[in-house]
């Protein structure tokens, strides 16, 4: 029997080919798990959305942030954050200095330049490629002074982490190649930094859905009862499962995940900000699981719960459900805050105030996912701060940005005395400029280990 693609792959032309890494595997407990593509496979899509970025996207954000020219300078081991983002693969470092050069032209269009030892080819026109270091260097200055950009935005930030690439000591060595009439030029990238790495291309939001699929897909197969055995599982057996799984598929943790239950009879105190222990699993336990994998250069952050079925039980007690039922009402409350050019500190506030008529428990602690996993753009609440966030709370929503839609509430069980349970959830969507979408779905019924 032909395996069936998964329709955001052929959407995106990522279709896999026959190779045996493409097949769709199936789970422990039956679920099936989406078409990997191999890593020989992911070079050819990937460059191609490169592509698509670079030719639609930079032009109308380098006109956005008002620059003529972008400076990224990154040397081997050390690169630049937004290094791997623009070059094409299979790249593995900077090999030695690598120099890109991107200049606006009268219509718009942006040039691509690369002052680098080895040559990239497409999608970057090579116009240095031998000599010295202090040739290079030389060879940059001179491009960069025929050229007489108005403004040349260089990668440093104080507010922005990813952003601040450029090392002082290379910052040192473009001053002393650049006359001096130029310097005044160099301003800060932050806000092109910033738009680049949170705006998502057409094919980057055909392909989301089936990456964030993946993820769901294994944190489905490790909340089942062909993984767990209670009374003799860990929450750290579970834990490695899921990473070794991710593993197994060629699909790259960006953090190691995290398991914990709660149970009757351990208090989860009102104003604890997360509730959970780790040890052996028990019959009647609730599961929370923390999950981020990246594939095809896209991340992905999820968490979910399970509960861990007593003898002759089918699904969750009715207090759980109700408690899930407050955490989706928590993600309405929050996802219809999302309007364009709100700022994520007046998000929050909003979505503070929706729950607080709603009479729910919760904390929102959301932020942009792309290249990383925690990735720039407005930070809407932190798990730590649920005020205002200076900097990155101020950043405004933009359309075709990619969400964590992260927080908890807490709820009471009857079938627990009153005790709290905490539902910590976070599912992946996408901002379109009018709504949320999740992309892959959201979690709206407990998952059960029977």
């Amino acid at each position: 029997m032909r395996t069936a693609i998964p329709l955001f792959l052929l959407l995106a032309g990522l279709a896999p080919t026959t190779h045996a890494a493409s097949v769709p595997e199936q789970g422990r407990d039956g679920v099936t798990v989406g078409a990997v593509l191999s890593p020989r496979e992911r070079v050819e899509p990937e460059n191609r959305m490169l592509r698509e970025r670079l030719d639609t996207l930079l032009p109308r954000l380098m006109k956005e942030a008002d620059l003529d020219m972008w400076v990224v300078i990154a040397r081997e081991y050390a690169e630049d954050p937004v290094y791997f983002t623009l070059v094409p693969q299979p790249a593995h470092a900077a090999r030695r200095t690598t120099m890109l050069v991107f200049h606006r032209q009268p219509d718009g269009s942006v040039q691509r330049l690369s002052i680098n030892r080895y040559p990239f080819g497409a999608p970057y026109d090579t116009t240095w490629s031998g000599g010295d270091l202090k040739t290079q260097w030389e060879a940059l200055g001179a491009l960069i002074a025929a050229r007489d950009p108005r403004r040349i935005g260089i990668n440093v930030s104080g507010d922005w982490a990813i952003a601040d690439g450029l090392t002082h000591a290379l910052h040192e060595r473009l001053l002393s190649v650049l006359p001096a009439a130029l310097h005044d030029r160099l301003v800060p990238a932050e806000a092109l930094v910033v738009r680049w790495m949170e705006t998502r291309s057409p094919a980057e939001l055909a392909a989301y859905p089936h990456i964030v699929s993946l993820a769901r897909g294994v944190v489905a197969e490790a909340f089942s009862s062909r993984v767990i055995t209670p009374g003799v599982t860990t929450t750290d057996d579970v834990a490695w499962y899921i990473r070794e799984r991710f593993e197994s598929l060629g699909l790259a943790p960006w953090f190691m995940p995290d398991v914990n239950f709660q149970r009757a009879g351990t208090v989860c105190a009102d104003d604890a900000p997360f509730c959970g222990e780790e040890g052996v699993i028990q019959p009647g336990d609730v599961l929370h699981t923390d999950v981020g994998l990246c594939y095809l250069k896209l991340c992905t952050d999820t968490q979910e719960m399970a509960y861990v079925a007593r003898a002759g039980e089918t699904e969750a007690p009715a207090g759980l459900r109700a408690a899930l039922a407050q955490g989706n009402r928590w993600q309405d409350a929050l996802t219809g805050q999302f309007v364009a050019g709100r700022t994520g500190n007046e998000i929050l506030a909003a979505t503070q105030r929706e729950t607080a008529r709603q009479g729910l428990r919760a904390a929102t602690y959301s932020h942009p996912v792309g290249f990383v996993g925690h990735a720039p753009g407005p930070t809407i609440g932190m798990w730590d701060n649920q005020g205002p966030t200076v900097g990155q709370g101020d950043w405004p929503l933009h359309a075709d940005t990619v969400y964590a839609i992260e927080g908890n509430v807490k709820a009471r069980v009857p079938e627990w005395d009153g005790q709290n349970v905490q539902v910590k959830l976070e599912q992946m969507a996408v901002f379109d400029g009018r709504k949320v979408v999740y992309l892959a779905g959201r979690q709206v019924v407990w998952h059960v280990v029977r």
